[in-house]
């Protein structure tokens, strides 16, 4: 057998959450539409034949103008420092943009082999993916695969390509293990995934939750949780007209919820304004991020 580490980067929005979890068969990522979603290390572990690759989600590399995008973004050029291989997500409809181009001649400074695996092959004509893949050799790719995540497109092919640069044989975690990120963190995930989802339009992306409470019984499960916003606004509208919108977040959160505990859900929500959260020191660490290390 074969193992290694495997780190997910490139910008936001190009696949990267939506193939850990088609890969790991569970969302144990949130993906919404909105860019800078992923704000901390994710890991996923996949079993192909007798090998294992373990795959780290990070947050998408962006131009930060807040503390918290600067922290995202030393989150992700960090966990690719420690990769077995490194694939370079991009999207193929967009192709190689001029965003790229700092980022990949950053990473291959790091003398580790890294793929591009350009994403979203099913919303583009053969030619174009041609030309990108041969645009492509510009850089020093060890490898490079179209794939489709909507449509499992040449995934089969990724994963044996991956363990072929593989050389440990250690078996790093037990068989049933998919991912090493506590029930507590995927939670607080869940809730913002939902917010994010029914305040799309009105409220920007620069939302926070954080577990207060989680009482684990034999058949449900209480659980207390923030809901953390940057101006009143935006309060008013996650709580909506009578509370419609927060009972509308709390059904559907408390839905995923139950399939995550197999339990009964009890949700309390609260939302709570802080202004310039996103510009605090250790922002990430104060909302319980960060907490994936090799």
């Amino acid at each position: 057998m074969r193992s290694g580490f495997v780190t997910l980067i490139g910008q936001p929005n190009v696949g990267k959450s939506s193939l850990l979890n088609r890969l790991v068969k569970e969302d144990i990522a949130i993906t919404s539409k909105k860019a800078q979603t992923t704000r901390d290390a994710i890991l996923g572990i996949v079993r192909y034949d007798e090998d294992e690759i373990i795959f780290i989600d990070t947050p998408g590399i962006h131009k930060a103008r807040t503390e918290l995008g600067n922290n995202m973004n030393k989150e992700a050029y960090g966990q690719a420092e420690g990769a077995d291989v490194i694939l370079y997500m991009i999207d193929a409809k967009k192709g190689l943009t001029a965003k790229d181009s700092p980022i990949i001649k950053r990473l291959m400074k790091l003398d580790i082999p890294i793929f591009l695996v350009a994403n979203k092959i099913d919303l583009v004509a053969k030619d174009q993916i041609a030309k990108l893949l041969m645009e492509a050799t510009q850089y020093d790719f060890k490898e490079l695969i179209p794939i489709s995540v909507k449509d499992d497109d040449n995934l089969d092919e990724l994963l044996k390509t991956i363990t072929a640069y593989f050389h440990d044989d250690i078996k790093y975690y037990p068989d049933d293990m998919k991912t090493n990120v506590s029930y507590e963190f995927r939670a607080k995930e869940i809730i913002r995934q939902k917010v994010l989802e029914y305040c799309d339009e009105e409220v920007p992306h620069l939302v926070a939750t954080s577990i207060d409470l989680v009482d684990i019984q034999d058949n449900k499960v209480f659980i207390e949780a923030t809901i953390v916003c940057a101006k009143e606004s935006h309060k008013a509208i996650i709580i909506g007209a009578k509370g419609k919108r927060l009972q509308a977040i709390n059904m559907s959160a408390s839905k995923e919820l139950k399939k995550l505990f197999g339990k009964k859900i009890y949700l309390s929500l609260f939302v709570k304004v802080k202004e310039d959260w996103m510009n605090k020191p250790g922002v990430l660490a104060d909302l319980g991020y960060g907490r994936y290390e090799r």
